[in-house]
């Protein structure tokens, strides 16, 4: 019956320090600037007609077992329809018309999560 040999050559010092900057990255206060970033663009991009959906954007930070979650949120709700999710996908008006959406939204945070992933990134590889 054959043998098996198993040989390790090194350490783990990299992969340790990898580890380490990945669990400091659940500093919550670290990501308001995210937050921060993604307000900004996404109340430059809302269309604005009294300009009340567009200054009701906000964010929350929440650490979880994960690592952080970042949620942006609009509070212009008129009888129970959330302004900012219409205007983004279109709705149907009371004469069963459509009125088409603008999609901002996405278009409007994807540089952020861009930066985010750039700035992450950056800091676990250095």
């Amino acid at each position: 019956m054959g043998s098996i040999r198993v040989r390790q050559k090194g350490n783990f010092n990299n992969l340790e320090k990898f580890l380490k900057k990945a669990s400091r990255s659940t500093d919550l206060s670290r990501f308001a600037k995210y937050g921060d970033m993604g307000l900004d663009a996404l109340k430059s991009a809302t269309p604005v007609k009294t300009g009340l959906t567009a200054a009701s954007w906000g964010y929350h930070l929440e650490a979880t077992q994960q690592g952080v979650k970042l949620t942006w949120y609009n509070t212009n709700v008129v009888n129970h329809v959330q302004i900012a999710i219409i205007l983004d996908q279109g709705h149907q008006t009371r004469d069963h018309g459509w009125v088409e959406g603008r999609h901002y939204i996405d278009p409007a945070l994807a540089p952020v999560f861009d930066q985010i992933m750039k700035e992450m990134w950056k800091e676990l590889t250095t």
